[in-house]
């Protein structure tokens, strides 16, 4: 059935391309006696059917069932180029090629999301990985259709609150799935359930979900701010849940649907033991395509979404008299129009897509710890992004131009140092991409290469140019820059995969020059947390002073993956696979090196050099997995004249996963359970600024210690 992307993922999506980390396999095939792999897709693929080049990878299925995490970026972690920039085991943004916080950009079915998550890095993401249908991560030029904040990429998680193909004849049905899972270092409880119906005419979806954790259990003792020592990290725990109603009219030009949904939770921040924070997030979506529209276009899409956000923080679970608080109302309006494919002869065919974008954010802070203004921004963006097809590969450009307001609404510092101020910047981006196809055959076994060179600018966000105070979630005190210019890269990388059946072998060097890149910089300076002069020397209450600054850097990188099929036949089903069973091995590896040329030094929460390995093995309906994850050692952190630079030592992981499937007639069950960290080996995270910030003082949390967790998810 094909939706926004070409296909429904509640029917798994199969491509046979590499599968990396926690990849196991997928529901069966509908012959009770033989089991085929769901993987994740690591390839040049087209973005919803208009035949541009899109470098990306792809986690749908029984594959993102069994790698779901508590967080969006633990369940992207290790994928090729991916890692988890956590503050604990409740928030994670995923970290691409090196690039952090506002360069990457969390779309929800290709909207915005609204939050503000990339203003602290202990602000969760709104989005539950439990009703996720696919999560697609964009990277190249496709990522000009998303904006200047997609610098280091795109995470799209798409759901299908909002049908946007028939599912049913008129006779009407109804398809869902629904979800159990219990363990993990955390001991999870959690539940997830979705439910479709509908006719020829109309679709309804709704969806819920409950997730609980408590404190992470860890290799080590951890010692408390409370004097309490145990093997769990302090404050730690989390309450999630939430739910989604949806519903679409269809006719046969289109769809017309609206959705509304709710996400709440409460979870601890980990660096401050008797601090918890409350997050309510409030979505409301409309969206429309019409096809067939004039001589010009084969369809126009409209989107729009209202966002209300709010952010506050406890203590010991009790408001404070005057508590920390962000509420973020945002409204996103999106209008794109798909050109009708045209023919320029000797084989060459023209498409493309063109639009328009409106977002508007306004933030509103308060309370005693609250380091940046009650601030107001606007964007407006025109885009456009082409393909040209030969006989030999494809073309493809783009070209993104924004108009961006944003203005501070009061006055912030104990002196009022950062006066309530507007700034305007029109960033211009522009992204120029190569496919050489070199397949042969009905198989299109052989080599596939593919380059883009892209020149991006990114304005600086709020915090960046307005922030003056004491952020309590890193121990430091932050000040930013109303002097900032556009952030200014360029960017190219070039690549190549080479398919041989169920052979494949895939490889890609990148790199990223920024001119301007907008970072924070220590001063060697120290403040107290209401802004007076310190104590001589410094006292363990007085925090350091970082400012928003803008430098010269560069990211380099290489990222590869192969799988090789051991045993078994060449093709994806056959029956001795299910007389003998088949293995897989596959392999992958990734390595970034970040600079801050201005200063000499290394960029900060950079991931080390990684490589893992799996060995997948199916029998009928039975599938398996033991592999090990590899990380390097990180030596290469920043030094600054106040603060000691924390490396962190290599580590290798051990996990396993086993898996059943079964049919009662429509009815699929899977039964998984996930072997994690085997060895109960100690480790640290170089991507968490909690390792840069509580390591001296014996509090940063390591990554989860040993753990089973036991799933079933059946679907109909």
């Amino acid at each position: 059935m094909k939706s926004q992307y070409g296909y429904r993922s509640l029917a798994c999506v199969a491509s046979l391309s590499f599968f990396a980390h926690a990849s196991v396999f997928a529901q069966s095939a509908p012959d009770p006696y033989t089991t085929r792999l769901d993987d994740i897709t690591i390839t040049a693929r087209s973005l919803e059917n208009t035949g541009l080049l899109v470098p990306a990878q792809q986690l749908s299925g029984a594959a993102l069932a069994q790698r779901q995490g508590s967080t969006l970026g633990e369940t992207l972690d290790n994928l090729p180029g991916i890692a988890n920039s956590s503050f604990g085991p409740n928030v994670g943004r995923p970290t691409i090629r090196g690039m952090d916080g506002d360069r990457i950009r969390i779309l929800q079915n290709s909207g915005a999301n609204m939050d503000v998550s990339g203003l602290s890095f202990d602000h969760a993401v709104p989005i539950d990985p439990l009703t996720t249908e696919r999560i697609e991560i964009l990277r190249g030029p496709a990522t000009l259709l998303y904006g200047g904040n997609a610098i280091g990429g795109v995470v799209n998680v798409i759901d299908n609150r909002i049908a946007r193909e028939r599912a049913f004849d008129a006779n009407g049905g109804a398809m869902g799935k629904a979800e159990v899972r219990a363990g993990g270092a955390a001991n999870e409880r959690s539940t997830g359930a979705m439910v479709e119906t509908g006719t020829d005419k109309f679709a309804i979806h709704v969806d819920a979900f409950d997730r609980s954790t408590q404190n992470l259990k860890v290799p080590k003792n951890m010692s408390c701010e409370s004097g309490v020592n145990s093997v769990k990290v302090c404050n730690s725990a989390s309450n999630t849940k939430g739910g989604a109603v949806g519903g679409t009219l269809l006719f046969d030009r289109g769809y017309l649907g609206v959705s509304t949904s709710e996400y709440k939770s409460t979870y601890g921040t980990v660096a401050e033991e008797y601090v918890t924070i409350g997050m309510v997030r409030r979505h409301h979506a409309l969206e429309g395509k019409l096809r067939d529209v004039g001589a010009w276009f084969q369809d126009v899409k409209f989107q729009g979404g209202y966002t209300q956000y709010s952010h506050t923080e406890y203590n010991s679970g009790e408001v404070v008299a005057s508590p920390t608080q962000f509420n973020n109302a945002g409204l996103d309006m999106r209008l794109e129009a798909r050109q009708k494919s045209v023919a320029l002869g000797n084989g060459l065919q023209l498409e493309g897509t063109i639009g328009l974008q409106r977002e508007s954010n306004n933030l509103h802070a308060t309370g005693e710890e609250k380091f940046v203004p009650t601030s107001r921004t606007q964007n407006t963006a025109l885009f456009t992004y082409q393909s040209l097809k030969t006989p030999w590969g494809q073309w493809t450009a783009g070209a993104r131009t924004e108009s961006v307001h944003i203005q501070s609404l009061e006055s912030i510092g104990p002196n009022n140092e950062n006066a309530a101020q507007t700034k305007t910047f029109n960033p211009m981006s522009f992204a120029l991409g190569v496919m050489r196809n070199l397949r042969e055959g009905e198989e299109q076994n052989g080599w596939q290469l593919t380059s883009n060179i892209s020149a991006s600018q990114r304005a600086p966000k709020d915090y960046e140019l307005f922030a003056y105070g004491p952020h309590a979630a890193t121990g430091t005190y932050e000040i930013g820059s109303t002097a900032l210019a556009l952030e200014k890269a360029t960017q190219l990388d070039l690549g190549g995969e080479w398919k041989n059946g169920l052979h494949k072998f895939a490889v890609t060097a990148f790199a990223s020059d920024f001119a301007n890149f907008i970072s924070l910089q220590s001063s060697g300076s120290y403040l107290t947390s209401g802004g007076g002069s310190p104590s001589s020397p410094p006292s363990d209450t007085d925090l350091p002073v970082y400012n928003f600054q803008g430098v010269r850097a560069r990211f380099v990188g290489l990222e590869s993956n192969a799988k090789l099929r051991m045993v078994g036949g060449q093709q994806a089903l056959i029956s001795s696979d299910a007389q003998h069973g088949a293995v897989d091995l596959e392999l992958r590896g990734d390595v970034v090196r970040a600079d801050d040329l201005t200063n000499g030094r290394p960029m900060p929460r950079i991931a080390p050099m990684r490589l893992g390995a799996d060995a997948l093995w199916s029998q009928n309906a039975w599938g398996a997995r033991f592999g090990f994850m590899h990380a390097g050692a990180q030596n290469r952190m920043p030094y600054y004249s106040n603060v000691t630079p924390v490396t962190t030592a290599a580590y290798t992981l051990w996990n396993a996963g086993l898996n059943y499937h079964a049919h009662s007639g429509p009815t699929h069950w899977m039964f998984f359970a996930k072997f994690d960290n085997l060895t109960n080996k100690l480790a640290y995270s170089s991507t968490s600024v909690l390792t840069q910030t509580l390591t001296n003082r014996g509090l940063a949390p390591p990554l989860a210690g040993r753990s089973v967790k036991l799933g079933l998810q059946v679907s109909f």
